[in-house]
């Protein structure tokens, strides 16, 4: 009987874990990486990228989002709409396509390479033409070849590949051939034979311009020629063009020309420049009248078109952004992207998530972020194709990211756009070259060519000791920390006026006068003496620099205790912001930790430095072994085992540089602080609650201390004090990755100002509260305040399986509103996320998330403390309330899956997390709900490409 009662327990678990957990990738975030096609239709108002790995995307209006992605990794080249069918077509090559694949097969490989693609403006055909010179003529959308309309070189001719294939805009049936050779012949599809010839020098591409009578061809040489159509084949003399002088210019890779409702037209090109010297640069330029100027782009050009009839706007794709130009305003200023946005402009080297953001303090980022975009267009958004039907957001969320260059950007992550709200920079509290005037629009006076620098992407920092490592904003008292790769901490608030003032710093000794040590690495950030300037938005009023100069690995705040704590590899502070002392240093560093006296900028400069001295070990290890005539076998499995772990360590450093991560493989770092925490708990007694500070570190070590608070009313007058409390060790000296108390119900102690502001529970004083430790290799529960041991899981069991982030969630049930369950969620080495129960530490689920050779990715995935806040969220029983007004919605993460572009997942079974949107073509509409599948043409009008 009782086996079958734990079968039935069992069962009954098992059927609520469904309703409770459930794995799913919802969205990604930012800028395709690696792009290499471009396309648009002009009727559905979509905008088409295509990528290297074979991923093709779909953009419309804000939140009308499409994903495909290819079976194979093959690169794609080519994306067009096909008017008046229901599919994309990309080829790239026969082997991307499989109708192409099947009609090309038998032939030789210098014919089938696809090179350029016309889709016909019937919708009935598609012209593919070919590197041998060929141009073959396919049925759409059977893909059936029609040879007796097949376009083959005169006489056999070896003309180059077919370089352009353009449509006469006013007779459909006459199609214009480019040759890379410069011959460029009008084809006639109903005759079958060629009308006119025109014969240039090397051709790059080829334009018709509306009224039908003219042609453009750009060369090779940096020139461009304009033709006359008469239909008389007898060769004319072009009007001949070179726009940037008589020097050797490089190739004009294509050219457009196109009218507008009033003034000249606007002739844009892209290449042209002389080569010399100005070579290297990016450029399309763009001509209307006396107005010229040369858009200067700081990654290279993939493509670019013109949307719009009366109201132009230029389109550019670049390998790391998309750029919208308004061409109707003056100046031709840029219009601000909904979404697209390169997070990666300066690399990503933080993340911090905060959901359920107060509207006054929303409300407050938005007006300091308009001040920032005021040199934007202020015409709406061109592309407008398809329908959002995703309700409002049911929260505000933030996701805010640190970049290498010291700036730390402020992201609208309620929704599926990930919308650019407002940037901070820290460069200019320090003495820097960076570039203070951040004002890329203007180019020197006289110029030639008129260079225009436009772009956000900059991917150079001045000083890489500003670089952003950890982040912590109150929402509540809006006071913001953040700390970089030197030492330095900053502590802000958000102020609606400009300020002039100057930051004063405080220098911490994290050494506490220790001697035998002597910092190796970078020096420390100088602040300014003068008064700056700061704009509205989050101001610097304090400013802490650690000594020695070593990456913030911690960082915590207390709001409502106008306190701040930071940890490095040399020990922890605690600092009053409010009066600005130090209450605390302790240093934790071990005299065997030489490496951390060396600084992270001089042990991540070089992965081969690293491999060569492991190489040389290896090397010298095998020469004394010889020389002892031992059993080599063995001590080279251990070598090499040895060599591999150092090199992963070593690896995993590469993706955030500069950034100081475990060894537990050895015993470097043990005195590196990994988690910092506060509470108020029971830590001296059982019947009086204390606040106080923990701090875990590298080595298994936990520090706690007993914080002195005085009253409110004298605060501002009597200093904050800290005595230690408690220190514990671990005995598998694993590093400590977490620390949590759980109050007499289980459930983890409230946040700073939650309770004050009426968004949580009191934490339950009654009940004994236990402490629960986090370390890479298990999950340890103390009982407080005796600090005795009660249970323990250990993790490593299995796959040698370690903990890099962890973090709190509630889980709410899918079945009713009336049952939840506190959860901690885990992420591991492997890429697997795991769920255990609160607070009983009880595995529930695990799911692959990432893959484990993308050591970035994983580094890089932080969790969402509050809730989902992400897309549109869906209930499944069409619940709208929180649960017990609890604005956790559901526990989810985002990660990096490339330099540029963030993945969101969600694990809760109650929330379905997905964009939802509806394009429409004549007479048909089809809806996307959030399954993920790979992209399929529909018979009814609609381009779908889901992932």
């Amino acid at each position: 009987m009782k086996r079958f009662r734990r079968h039935g327990q069992e069962s009954h678990r098992d059927k609520l874990k469904q309703e409770l957990y459930q794995f799913n990738k919802t969205v990604e975030h930012g800028f395709p990486h690696q792009p290499s096609a471009l396309g648009y239709s002009p009727s559905l108002q979509l905008l088409a990228i295509g990528t290297r790995s074979g991923a093709i995307k779909l953009y419309g209006a804000p939140g009308v989002e499409f994903m495909g992605l290819h079976e194979e990794n093959a690169a794609v080249t080519r994306v067009f709409f096909l008017p008046n069918q229901v599919r994309n077509i990309y080829p790239s090559n026969i082997y991307h396509c499989p109708y192409l694949f099947s009609l090309f097969f038998s032939a030789p490989p210098s014919v089938t390479r696809i090179t350029a693609v016309l889709a016909h403006s019937s919708g009935e055909l598609l012209l593919l033409g070919t590197e041998g010179g060929h141009v073959f003529v396919v049925e759409v959308p059977g893909f059936r070849e029609l040879e007796d309309k097949n376009i083959t070189p005169e006489g056999r001719r070896n003309l180059e590949s077919v370089e352009d294939l353009q449509e006469n805009p006013l007779n459909p049936r006459q199609v214009l051939v480019g040759y890379g050779r410069g011959l460029m012949v009008l084809w006639d599809l109903d005759v079958k034979c060629a009308v006119q010839h025109f014969m240039g020098s090397q051709l790059e591409s080829v334009w018709w311009m509306p009224d039908g009578e003219h042609i453009l061809s750009s060369h090779s040489d940096g020139s461009y020629c304009r033709w006359m159509v008469n239909g008389e084949d007898t060769q004319n003399e072009p009007e001949k063009e070179v726009p940037y002088g008589n020097f050797p210019c490089k190739a004009i890779t294509k050219i457009i020309q196109l009218p507008t409702t009033r003034g000249p037209p606007f002739l844009i090109f892209s290449g042209g420049m002389p080569r010399a010297s100005y070579g290297d640069r990016h450029c399309i330029s763009v001509i209307s009248g006396k107005t010229h100027v040369a858009l200067d782009f700081t990654s290279r050009i993939i493509d670019f078109f013109v949307i719009g009839e009366g109201e132009r706007a230029l389109v550019v794709l670049v390998e790391e952004e998309l750029v919208v130009v308004d061409l109707q305003t003056e100046g031709w200023p840029i219009i601000q992207t909904p979404y697209l946005v390169p997070l990666h402009s300066s690399a990503i080297t933080c993340s911090h998530h905060v959901s359920g953001i107060p509207l006054k303090l929303w409300e407050r980022l938005q007006t300091a972020g308009k001040l920032q975009k005021t040199h934007y267009s202020s015409k709406p958004w061109p592309l407008i194709g398809g329908k959002n039907l995703s309700p409002d957001p049911p929260q505000r969320d933030l996701l805010l990211t640190g970049h290498e260059d010291g700036t730390v950007r402020f992201w609208d992550a309620s929704g599926v756009c990930l919308y650019p709200m407002y940037k901070l920079s820290t460069a200019s509290v320090f003495q820097t070259d960076a570039d203070l005037n951040d004002n890329m629009n203007q180019g020197l006076e006289g110029e030639w060519p008129p260079f225009r620098k436009v772009g956000c992407f900059d991917p150079y920092s001045d000083d890489p000791r500003l670089g952003i490592q950890k982040i912590h904003l109150c929402k509540y008292s809006g006071y913001l920390a953040v700390a970089g790769t030197a030492g330095q901490i900053l502590v802000l608030e958000l102020n609606d006026e400009s300020l002039e003032q100057s930051v004063e710093g405080t220098l911490v000794d994290l050494l506490q006068g220790q001697e035998g040590f002597r910092w190796k690495g970078h020096a420390r950030l100088e602040e300014r003496e003068e008064s700056v300037n700061f704009p509205p938005g989050f101001q610097p009023f304090a400013l802490i620099q650690c000594q020695p100069p070593a990456v913030v690995t911690a960082l915590t705040l207390h709001s409502e205790w106008k306190l701040v704590a930071f940890g490095t590899s040399h020990g922890f502070g605690l600092f009053d912001y409010q009066q600005k002392n130090t209450v605390l240093v302790r240093c934790t560093l071990n005299p065997s930790d030489q490496l951390a006296m060396e600084g992270p900028l001089s042990r991540v400069k070089s992965i081969k430095k690293s491999l060569r001295q492991s190489f040389r070990r290896i090397r010298r290890s095998r020469v004394s072994m010889r020389k002892q005539h031992t059993n080599n076998a063995a001590k080279l499995q251990e070598i090499n085992a040895r060599m591999e772990a150092e090199a992963l360590q070593e690896m995993e450093l590469a993706p955030v540089q500069r950034k100081i991560e475990a060894r537990s493989s050895d015993d470097s770092f043990t005195g590196l602080v990994r988690a910092l925490y506060f509470a108020d708990s029971f830590l001296s007694d059982s019947t009086h609650n204390t606040p106080s500070l923990w701090a875990g570190t590298n080595g298994g070590s936990i520090f706690a201390y007993t914080l002195r608070l005085p009253p409110t009313e004298r605060r501002a007058e009597e200093p904050v004090t800290a005595h230690p409390a408690k220190e514990i060790q671990l005995m598998h000296r694993a590093p400590v990755v977490g620390l949590l108390i759980l109050d007499g119900r289980g459930a983890p102690l409230p946040e700073p100002l939650e309770v004050a502001h009426d968004l949580a529970r009191s934490p339950d004083m009654q009940g004994s509260h236990h402490l629960l430790v986090v370390s890479e290799e298990q999950f340890k529960v103390f009982t407080l305040p005796k600090v005795s041991s009660k249970m323990k899981l250990k993790l490593t069991a299995v796959e040698g399986s370690r903990v890099r982030r962890v973090s709190v969630a509630w889980f709410a049930s899918s079945r009713t509103e009336e049952y939840g369950e506190n959860g901690l969620v885990v992420l591991t080495n492997l890429g697997d996320l795991h769920v255990l129960s609160l607070p009983h530490i009880k595995m529930q689920v695990h799911y692959p998330c990432i893959r484990r050779e993308d050591i970035s990715g994983i580094a890089s995935c932080v969790f969402t403390k509050h809730g989902q806040g992400s897309t549109c969220c869906q209930t499944l029983l069409g619940a709208s309330e929180y649960f017990n007004n609890n604005v956790m919605l559901s526990p989810a993460g985002f990660y990096l899956i490339s330099p540029s572009e963030f993945e969101r997942f969600s694990l809760s079974a109650r929330w379905v997390v997905a964009p939802k949107c509806l394009v429409e073509a004549p007479h048909q509409a089809s809806t996307s709900s959030g399954k993920h599948h790979k992209s399929r043409a529909q018979p009814d009008g609609v381009a779908v490409g889901h992932r």
